[in-house]
C-alpha cells in the first residue's frame, strides 16, 4: 500500500516555514520540489540524526504552496505548481506537436496516412491493454487491417477503442458535453461490459471502487452517484470554455483527463474514455499531431508509475503535478519513440524506391511488393489495402488487381464472397528482373 504523508500539526506549520531557510535545508528543499518528489521519496533524502524527514517535507510543501494554482470542481479543489521541467517540456512539445512547420519538416504529407493507420492502431491496441485486453501487437493488428470481426473481448475492446479514436479524429471540433460523453462511453464499451446495461450510461449508485492493480487494496473511492450531475457540469464548462486566468492547453488536457477518471461517472470503462478525451481536447486546440503519438503504449510500459501519478494526487491535497509532470513526461517519450519511427521508415522508404522504379507500379504497390519480399507468406485483401494506405475501396482493389496483372500476385478464393491475393509462383523472377 502506498504510504500517505505525514500531516502537519500547527505547531510544525510554523517552523516549516523558518525550516526552510536554513542553508542545509535549502538545496534538499530544492531537490524535492525540482524533481516534484512525493513523500515516498523525499523522506530518504535526510536521516532523523541530521533534521527530520518529516519537517524538511513540510518545509518543501510550504514552498509548494506559495506557487499553487488551484482548480474546482463541484466541492473539490485541486492543485498545481509550474516547475522548471514543466515550462522545458512544455516548450519542448510545443514546438514538436503543436508548430505546423516543425510538424511538417518531421511528418511529409505523402506519409501522413499510413503513419496515421499505424499510429491510431497502436494506441488503440494499448489503451484496450491497460484495461485488460490479452492480445498481441501483431494479432491486433492483423484484425484491424483486414477489418474481421472481433472473436474475443479483447478484440472487441481494440475495435470499440480504434473506432472511438477515429470518431473523435473526424469530430475533434465538435464541443464537448455529457451526451457525447454517453456516445463515447457507448462507442469504446459495447460489447465489452459485464452489464450491457451500463454501456453509455451514468452510473446511480455508488456501488464502485477503483482497486490498487498490484495491492488489490482500494486505492480511490469515487464522488457519490449524487455528485456526478454537478462535477460533470464543471468539466463541461472546463473543457469547452477558455481558462481564465489562462491554463495551457497540454496541461488542461492532462487535468481532463485526470478529472474523468476521477469523477469515475460509468460502472466500466472510465479510463479508456478518459485518455480518449485527452486526445479530443488537444485535437480541438490545434495540437494535431497528437494524432500520431502513441501515449497508451508509453503509459502502458510503465502502467504502474501512472497508476502512481493518481494515487500520489490523490494522497497529497488533491496535487495534480505529480500527474501533470508524469503525462508531460510520457509525451515526450512518445515524440522521441516517433521519430525514431518515422527515421526507420524513411529508411524502408528508400528500399521501396528501388522497386518504385518499376514505371508500371505507384508507390503503394511498390511497398506491398516490399512486404511480400520481407514477409513471403503474407495474405492480402482489398478491405486490408483499403485501410493500411487510407485509400478507396476501388484504388485499393485496383492497385492488387494490376499487380496480379503483372505476376506479381496470384488471387485465391477465402469464400464464395471474398479474395485474398498472394505472392505468385513468378514472384522471385519478377523481382530479380527488374533489379
Amino acid at each position: 500500500m502506498l504510504e500517505r504523508p505525514p500531516i502537519e500539526t500547527e505547531t510544525e506549520s510554523a517552523k516549516a516555514v523558518l525550516f526552510y531557510f536554513d542553508e542545509k535545508v535549502k538545496p534538499l528543499v530544492q531537490k524535492i520540489n525540482a524533481d516534484y518528489l512525493y513523500w515516498d521519496k523525499a523522506k530518504y533524502l535526510t536521516d532523523e540524526k541530521t533534521f527530520k524527514n518529516r519537517m524538511l517535507w513540510f518545509a518543501a510543501k510550504q514552498y509548494r504552496k506559495f506557487n499553487y494554482k488551484n482548480l474546482t470542481f463541484g466541492k473539490y479543489t485541486f492543485y498545481y505548481t509550474i516547475t522548471n521541467e514543466i515550462l522545458e517540456l512544455l516548450h519542448d512539445l510545443d514546438m514538436n506537436i503543436g508548430g505546423y512547420l516543425t510538424s511538417e519538416n518531421i511528418l511529409l504529407s505523402q506519409d501522413k496516412n499510413r503513419y496515421l493507420v499505424n499510429s491510431i492502431m497502436e494506441e488503440a491496441i494499448a489503451s484496450s491493454q491497460m484495461e485488460g485486453a490479452i492480445t498481441t501487437r501483431k494479432v491486433a493488428k492483423d484484425m484491424l487491417r483486414k477489418n474481421e470481426k472481433p472473436k474475443n473481448k479483447s478484440q472487441q475492446m481494440i475495435v470499440n477503442n480504434y473506432q472511438t479514436i477515429n470518431y473523435i479524429k473526424n469530430n475533434s471540433q465538435v464541443d464537448f458535453s455529457v451526451e457525447q460523453l454517453k456516445e463515447i462511453h457507448r462507442s469504446m464499451t459495447i460489447n465489452t461490459l459485464d452489464d450491457t446495461n451500463d454501456v453509455g450510461k451514468i452510473r446511480d449508485n455508488d456501488n464502485i471502487l477503483v482497486m490498487d492493480g498490484i495491492t488489490g487494496d482500494i486505492a480511490h473511492n469515487p464522488p457519490s452517484n449524487t455528485e456526478i450531475e454537478k462535477l460533470l457540469s464543471d468539466f463541461e464548462k472546463f473543457f469547452n470554455q477558455s481558462s481564465d486566468p489562462f491554463i495551457h492547453p497540454i496541461i488542461k488536457g492532462i487535468v481532463i483527463h485526470f478529472m474523468l477518471a476521477y469523477i469515475h461517472p460509468f460502472a466500466d470503462g472510465n479510463g479508456r474514455t478518459a485518455r480518449s478525451l485527452f486526445y479530443w481536447f488537444l485535437l480541438k486546440q490545434g495540437y494535431w499531431m497528437v494524432e500520431y503519438l502513441s501515449i497508451s503504449r508509453i503509459i502502458y510500459k510503465s502502467k504502474r508509475q501512472y497508476e502512481k501519478a493518481f494515487l500520489y494526487t490523490e494522497y497529497d491535497d488533491n496535487d495534480l503535478t505529480y500527474f501533470i509532470l508524469y503525462n508531460l513526461r510520457a509525451m515526450k517519450i512518445a515524440f522521441n519513440e516517433l521519430k525514431q519511427y518515422l527515421k526507420r521508415k524513411t529508411e524502408e522508404s528508400n528500399s521501396v524506391s528501388l522497386l518504385a522504379h518499376i514505371k508500371e507500379i505507384n508507390i503503394r504497390q511498390a511497398q506491398i511488393l516490399k512486404i511480400l519480399t520481407e514477409k513471403p507468406n503474407s495474405v492480402f485483401t482489398i478491405k486490408e489495402i483499403e485501410t493500411r494506405f487510407r485509400v478507396s475501396n476501388q484504388t485499393a482493389r485496383t492497385d492488387l488487381t494490376e499487380l496480379k496483372k503483372l505476376c506479381f500476385l496470384s488471387e485465391i478464393q477465402i469464400n464464395k464472397r471474398k479474395a485474398a491475393f498472394i505472392k505468385s509462383a513468378e514472384f522471385e523472377e519478377k523481382i530479380k528482373s527488374f533489379s
